[in-house]
């Protein structure tokens, strides 16, 4: 009989006969798993996504723009060219005479004119022009969104303005014009014409243009020169496109502004209405040319009647006839919450959607709710057109035409949009600060301000310095000042353009349901109506000896707005990011097209 083994013992020899592979399956099992637990999260194209951290300490980068895009830009071009052009001469082609010996309104050397209705026909036509031409984008965004979609939309659009401009063209023959109150009535009739068009175009083209980006989420991308990591963001591409979209407005008006101006003083108004026609003609050339090219977003039924019935809903036991008591109402935290599907037991026939669609009309009722302040800031942008171009009258011109200064503003747009693009937000982004859409709106604003003051600091010089006094406009000679003085206040109000506009632009298609872009948009483009309506209420102003008053009043008006703006939305500044990341709605709407459309989560 042996002695017995020691348990110490026993341990050695079962080490001793372990395979010496198995005794590192330990090891390599823990290395696998830390190299697993570090690895990055990709998504279905192979790309890295940001983590939290990244979120918050890489540089924001934009995106390609699709080549489809630029297809639309181009439209817009031209569209642009063949509004600006238009209605660049209208002033002159109702208010002045015909000239002696003239048959087509061609002034030469003189004032060129037609139809001789005076300055209040001409200013009650016009800012009925402006108004309608910002009104009707509410009804193109309807029939776009509920019935037909946006490329249908544009092409029917197209259709009415073309009418229109034909119309347009034949009230400026020279056999129209012999008589001026036929004239008159064609005029008319292609003015409506024309809006019905234009409005129906306004409201589609923006969301149209956006949708060519389909890049939802952002994703890690390594920059080969320097290795630096950036976050390519869709938010960024997004407003890069927007600024390239306004660039193209203005390439369009700028050009179409000069060149008509002279084609109605050199050879008649029937030629300044036929170019920006036959440029116009490009449009549904290149859409029905890239129609198959498109991402388009198809119409989703009856939304919008449920967005009211939704809101209505909402306001079940929140009505009260205490204004201030109201709005805290609607702003209740709970106000949307408890209206989502989910949390109603008995719910309506109507109440087909799901909670993310809630949260989505939410976001959209907010971004409405910041454009409720924008018919302030359009009072300013709209002394360019009307005031400030009589301002120019009564200064030293040099041989340029006092209508032609106001193109300052779409050349300061182009020299200053992919300056801004390529440089100074690139640099602020690199600074880590966050330039959110209502920080850039709240600026436009300021500087919408500044060159109010620098026009009434103007108008005070040429009072003080006029030959007449505070009565220039009636004066044979211009007040010693130099025209080019306006600079000033063109290139801030175009400065505030890239920040209030354009940046109007993008929130409205961000911030909108995927099957309400077009109406957003329409609400954003109606402010324009709205601050033309207050316009005719200031009127009383724009004349001498008050415009110092007229300015100033709009300076003050558009710095308290601003700072009310900020102040009123600083908290929806905080949530910008966790909008822009809601969860996507699966509702489309009643349409069964729209319904079975494949929808990203991400979205």
């Amino acid at each position: 009989m042996s002695d017995p083994v020691d348990a110490a013992d026993l341990v050695v020899v079962a080490q001793a006969h372990v395979p010496k592979q198995s005794l590192d399956v330990i090891p390599v099992k823990e290395k696998e798993t830390t190299v697993v637990a570090t690895a990055p999260r990709l998504d279905d194209e192979g790309r890295e996504i940001p983590t939290e951290e990244e979120e918050q300490t890489l540089r924001r980068v934009a995106g390609k723009v699709h080549w489809t895009a630029y297809t639309i830009a181009f439209v817009e071009l031209c569209e642009r060219f063949s509004y600006y052009g238009t209605t660049a001469v209208f002033v002159n082609f109702i208010q002045q005479p015909l000239p002696d010996g003239s048959s087509t309104g061609a002034g030469h050397s003189g004032q060129s004119g037609a139809l001789g209705m005076g300055q209040r026909a001409s200013t009650g036509l016009t800012t009925f022009n402006t108004f309608w031409c910002y009104l009707m984008p509410i009804l193109g965004a309807y029939i776009a969104d509920e019935f037909w979609g946006r490329l249908k939309t544009i092409q029917v659009s197209i259709a009415f303005a073309m009418v229109g401009h034909i119309i347009l063209i034949i009230s400026a023959l020279p056999s129209v014009i012999a008589h001026p109150h036929s004239a008159l009535g064609c005029f008319a009739v292609g003015l409506v014409i024309f809006g019905v068009g234009v409005g129906g175009f306004k409201s589609n083209i923006a969301p149209l243009i956006a949708e060519q980006h389909k890049e939802t989420r952002s994703f890690i991308k390594v920059i080969p020169k320097t290795g630096e990591r950036v976050i390519v963001d869709p938010a960024q591409t997004v407003t890069r496109i927007f600024l390239y979209f306004y660039f193209m407005i203005n390439v369009g008006a700028l050009v179409g502004s000069i060149a008509m101006v002279y084609a109605e003083k050199y050879v008649g108004f029937w030629l300044a209405f036929l170019l920006p026609t036959i440029l116009f003609a490009a449009c549904p050339l290149v859409i029905f040319a890239c129609r198959n090219k498109y991402e388009v977003t198809p119409p989703t039924g009856s939304v919008s009647a449920k967005v009211f019935k939704l809101w209505a809903f909402a306001l079940k036991g929140r009505w009260s006839w205490n204004p201030v008591r109201f709005v805290q109402n609607c702003r209740a935290p709970d106000f949307w919450e408890r209206v989502k599907p989910s949390k109603v037991q008995n719910k309506p026939e109507w109440m087909t959607f799901d909670d993310q669609w809630v949260d989505e009309v939410r976001r959209a009722v907010k971004a409405c709710a910041v454009f409720l302040w924008y018919p302030v800031y359009w009072l300013a942008y709209g002394q360019m057109t009307n005031n400030l171009t009589s301002q120019a009258a009564t200064m030293e011109l040099h041989g340029v035409p006092n209508d032609l200064i106001n193109n300052l503003d779409p050349l300061a747009l182009i020299i200053f949009i992919p300056i801004m693009d390529q440089f100074i937000y690139p640099g602020i982004r690199r600074m880590k600060f966050n330039f959110t859409p209502l920080k850039k709106i709240y600026f436009g604003y300021i500087l919408a301000a500044m060159s109010m003051i620098a026009a009434a600091v103007t108008q005070y010089y040429i009072y003080k310095m006029s030959p007449c006094g505070d009565h220039p406009s009636d004066c044979d000679k211009p007040a010693p000042i130099n025209v080019w003085v306006q600079t000033l206040p063109y290139v801030l109000i175009a400065f505030s353009e890239i920040f209030t506009s354009i940046t109007g632009y993008e929130y409205a298609f961000t911030k909108a349901p995927k099957n309400m872009k077009s109406l957003v948009q329409s609400i954003f483009l109606f402010m324009n109506a709205i601050s033309s309506a207050i316009q005719q209420g200031l009127t009383a102003l724009s004349t001498d000896p008050l415009l110092i008053w007229n300015y100033g009043f709009v300076a003050v008006l558009a710095f308290v707005a601003g700072n009310l703006f900020y102040l009123t939305h600083y908290s929806l500044d905080k949530e910008e990011d966790r909008l822009n990341n809601l969860e996507a709605s699966a509702y489309l709407g009643n349409n069964p097209g729209a319904r079975n459309e494949k929808i990203d989560p991400e979205q």
